[in-house]
């Protein structure tokens, strides 16, 4: 039978993105003590919906065998004891009967992972809200592996919106912004090859020849290395234009370097 808890549920922001951090309406932090009990309620708030105590225990303790029962309770008492020190009273929170535990219907979690991937549309400045809320990859210190597979489902989405805002920073010739976006794709995934080519076209607005030429140098040997390809037509269209670019803007510098010296009188005497 459910607990039964006089009174509405609760709500909570609760960020996954990054480390777990858990906070009550008037601000204050939900301590949980120990990976374990952090784990668990990270996937209570995940899923939501009751499940039964089977399924959690193998999720969470797979290699356990018969003792994923005991680690379970000793999770959910550490659980329900940090939402006591928070003053929130458990059963207004988790929805528990014999069986099952979950997440209270009427209780409200503002969840970072739900507001980040609300963000990615086809709205460039949606997308740069978007990498803005990315605090790090989903609860990181945290190895259980049932987390493993949403992780890097998110890590993937994050990485599509990094490249959507290169490009768009790239249009609006915010050439800083659009630097470090592609930086930042690349820290994660050296072969995101999209990447590269902003920061190619960045070097060619500049007009640094030698760094359109490096960066173009650096992608051919990964591509060659790790995939056997070699950059695909697009890439070689930018980086044309931008060799393009470096020529014109030193040819440029050079008018002007030439319209700025003053002719020289030379008096000759007699």
């Amino acid at each position: 039978m459910a607990s039964i808890a006089s009174g509405p549920g609760v709500r909570l922001h609760v960020d996954l993105l990054g480390r777990l951090l858990a906070r009550t309406a008037a601000g204050r932090d939900v301590r949980l003590p120990g990976r374990h009990a952090q784990a668990l309620f990270a996937l209570l708030v995940l899923t939501r919906r009751p499940r039964s105590r089977e399924t959690i225990a193998a999720d969470l303790w797979p290699d356990a065998g018969s003792g994923s029962a005991g680690s379970l309770r000793q999770a959910l008492w550490l659980v329900r004891q940090g939402l006591a020190e928070a003053d929130i009273p458990p059963d207004r929170l988790l929805d528990i009967d014999g069986d099952t535990v979950g997440i209270r219907i009427d209780a409200e979690v503002d969840l970072d992972v739900t507001q980040f991937e609300a963000r990615l549309t086809d709205d460039p400045c949606a997308a740069e809200a978007a990498i803005e809320m990315y605090q790090g990859d989903l609860l990181e210190g945290l190895g259980h592996d049932c987390f493993a597979a949403e992780r890097e489902r998110l890590s993937d989405r994050y990485e599509d919106a990094l490249a959507v805002v290169a490009e768009h920073r790239l249009e609006a010739r915010d050439l800083v912004g659009a630097r470090d976006a592609a930086d930042r794709l690349l820290e994660r995934d050296a072969l995101r090859e999209e990447a590269h080519a902003v920061l190619i076209a960045v070097h060619g607005q500049i007009g640094s020849r030698s760094q359109v030429i490096r960066q173009h140098r650096r992608l051919e040997q990964m591509l060659r290395r790790e995939l056997g390809e070699a950059p695909l037509p697009d890439t070689e269209a930018i980086y044309r234009r931008a060799l393009e670019s470096t020529m014109r803007r030193s040819m440029e510098r050079a008018s002007e370097l030439e319209g700025e010296r003053q002719p020289v009188l030379v008096a000759v005497g007699r």
